[in-house]
């Protein structure tokens, strides 16, 4: 019997019940693995698809404030009202609506549309502004547009929410400078401005701790500057839900932003406000005079004055002229604004002459050269003639603020500032020391005690931007010369027309000898004349080691800071160095100093003033430039504060500064000015 006709049958069923069991074992993996999904990683996938769809808005922290000694606030915060554009919100709208909703805005807002599309784009992009205006922070973060807009305007964009979507008005902190005693302290206290792409790259390579975020604004001068990471304190963050095209749907969570520290400087509002006044009614004042060698007015067109406090170092004003408003920062600053606090029409303004200005110190630096002699083998009694010049080769040095006064001592010849006594003692150590010798290595007692003064480097102080000066020494004029020679040595060739013949002679000299340092140089720099500078802010940490008995301190304009859980931080007095003077000398020196106020070259400007009971040692400074009017210089100090006060162009140091520096006395010790002679009050 064949079975032949049930085997094709046989088969077919076979082949299709293999084929249910594949389609059956195919459906169950696919079920167990949907199974697997949804239930036992649906956490992990939840949490992937969240971190698809959020982004983080950083909530800007309250900036520390800055506050003075006696704890009045310098720089603060104030509530501004702000209109912001949401660009997400904008990015659902078709471009041409787009265009409309912010030509409607730019109307209110009294801007060009052009101009107000422009600050709504990040930095880098087509068509956007240039920093500071353009937006460096994240685009899913509302964006400034307009601060200190009315309460009409803001009220307008936000009844009309139809005419203005992703449009809003909404309240922000700014910084404010409340300004006790009317103070301007802009070059202690400095300014903000918006941190640069490059910036933050150069943080991030760098490995820096605390790196601000793209739409920080962080300090850029002053006391803003060097406590930025402190005053920034740090934003708070929030996890927003935004959709497929950016949209915002949500929040999901978001931390509180930790305000700034606040800092205690060692700013005096008081004095500040005095020495700021007095500074410019000085400069005001000279541009009146008339210098006697031009017979032209003074142009006084700048100054700096300083008050430290001798025991500590710390600093009780700084001021410098021209100043300008820390407030043009801002909420941003134009481009008018920007050019015009960098030229030099205006004056530079945003150059801090305290630490910035290099200038001959002129006989200011005397008291150094004494502290070398009187330890190079001079001494107090030491005798030699103040002539009315000093002769030099074929080159008379003459005196400038004083006569011919005979055989005196250092005593005199400092309350005098008669130079042709030091010029004597610099040309003896000169002709000692090896004269003409071209070797930069000989030992020079003058130039020795300059360094241990401190000058020819920085203060050190917590302020940015400050410049060494310089000394004038035999490497530094070899040096100069290296430099200079191949300049010089083709002017003598080949001068241009209208070269005078002095700058004619000088490029002849120097080219075949610059490097030697001469009798000229030593003698000059005796007097702090010739290519010696110093900062005004240098020479008061002088006076002040002059006035404790020795000690250089690192200049300091805070003092304590206090973080946001209210743990105060004291930053304690740093010393530099200690003076290689002995208590004799420095004693001597002293002594000397008191008579520039009774009988020397500043006696005229305090007559009338109580120094039996708070003597003022001074010495004043006339400093000559090269193709300018002398700078004017008055450094003194008492047994609590040294007063240094620089105005260049100015003329001389007591009759420039001499009547503001008395002011700024009377301020810090509270004396009634003696009125002038004939007014006095009538007796009751």
């Amino acid at each position: 019997m064949s079975f032949d006709g049930f085997e094709a049958p046989l088969k077919a069923r076979l082949r299709l019940f293999v084929i249910g069991v594949l389609v059956f074992s195919l459906l169950c993996t696919l079920f167990g693995r949907l199974w697997y999904m949804q239930v036992m990683s649906n956490a992990d996938y939840s949490q992937a698809a969240t971190q698809n769809h959020t982004r983080q808005v950083l909530i800007p922290a309250p900036r520390g404030t800055i506050v003075d000694s006696q704890g009045r606030t310098l720089v603060g915060n104030r509530v501004s009202l702000v209109i912001t554009v949401d660009r997400s919100v904008l990015a659902k709208l078709p471009d041409s609506q787009q265009n409309v909703v912010l030509a409607r805005l730019a109307k209110v807002l009294g801007q060009k549309p052009k101009d107000l599309k422009a600050r709504t784009m990040l930095c880098g992009e087509p068509g956007a502004s240039k920093p500071p205006a353009c937006w460096n922070g994240t685009p899913y973060q509302p964006i400034p547009v307009a601060k200190d807009v009315s309460e009409q305007v803001a009220i307008e964009v936000m009844e009309r929410r139809e005419d203005f979507p992703g449009i809003a008005a909404e309240s922000q902190t700014l910084r404010a400078y409340p300004a006790p005693y009317k103070v301007n302290a802009a070059h202690i206290l400095g300014y903000l401005s918006p941190i640069t792409t490059d910036e933050l790259a150069d943080m991030d390579k760098a490995g820096q701790d605390s790196v601000p975020h793209r739409s920080d604004l962080v300090g850029r001068a002053g006391v803003e500057r060097t406590y930025d990471q402190l005053l920034r304190g740090t934003p708070g963050v929030k996890d927003v839900i935004v959709d497929a095209v950016g949209y915002t749907t949500g929040v999901q969570k978001q931390t509180a932003p930790v305000p700034g520290a606040t800092l205690v400087t060692t700013i005096d509002s008081r004095i500040q406000a005095s020495v700021e006044a007095q500074l410019k009614s000085a400069i005001m004042t000279a541009r009146k005079q008339y210098d006697p060698i031009t017979k032209k007015k003074y142009v006084a067109d700048s100054g700096a004055a300083v008050v430290m406090d001798t025991k500590t170092g710390r600093i009780v004003s700084m001021a410098s002229y021209p100043s300008y408003d820390p407030g043009v920062w801002v909420g941003g600053i134009t481009q008018r604004e920007l050019d015009a606090l960098y030229s030099s029409k205006s004056g530079t303004p945003l150059v801090s002459r305290a630490l910035q200005a290099q200038l001959a110190p002129g006989s200011t630096f005397k008291p150094i050269t004494t502290s070398a002699a009187l330890g190079a083998g001079y001494s107090p009694k030491t005798r030699l003639d103040c002539s009315s010049y000093f002769e030099v080769g074929n080159r008379r040095f003459k005196n400038y603020e004083s006569a011919s006064y005979g055989m005196i001592g250092f005593d005199r010849a400092l309350a005098l500032s008669c130079d042709t006594f030091f010029y004597r003692i610099a040309y003896a150590l000169w002709l000692k020391e090896g004269g003409n010798s071209s070797d930069v290595s000989v030992r020079d007692p003058l130039v020795e005690m300059a360094k241990k003064f401190g000058l020819g480097t920085p203060t050190g102080v917590d302020l940015p931007g400050e410049v060494s000066g310089r000394i004038a020494d035999r490497n530094w004029k070899k040096k100069y010369y290296d430099s200079q020679k191949d300049y010089y040595c083709k002017l003598s060739e080949n001068p241009p027309a209208g070269t005078s013949a002095f700058l004619k002679q000088f490029s002849r000299e120097f080219c075949v000898d610059g490097y030697k340092y001469r009798a000229g140089d030593a003698v000059n720099f005796a007097i702090g004349q010739g290519d010696t500078t110093v900062t005004p802010l240098q020479l008061a940490t002088v006076y002040s080691a002059l006035s404790n008995g020795g000690t250089l301190f690192e200049p300091r304009v805070v003092q304590s800071w206090t973080g946001a859980n209210g743990k105060a931080h004291q930053i304690k007095p740093t010393v530099k160095a200690k003076l290689p003077v002995s208590k004799n000398t420095l004693h001597y020196i002293d002594n000397a100093l008191k008579e520039t106020t009774k009988t020397g070259t500043a006696a005229w400007k305090f007559q009338g003033f109580p120094l039996d009971k708070i003597p003022v040692r001074a010495k004043t400074g006339t400093a000559e430039v090269y193709g300018k009017q002398t700078t004017s210089w008055l450094a003194s100090y008492t047994d609590r504060y040294a007063v240094v006060m620089m105005i260049s162009q100015a003329g001389t140091g007591s009759g420039a500064g001499g009547d503001a520096v008395r002011k700024i006395y009377e301020t810090l010790y509270n004396i009634t000015p003696a009125p002038p002679p004939g007014q006095e009050k009538p007796k009751q």
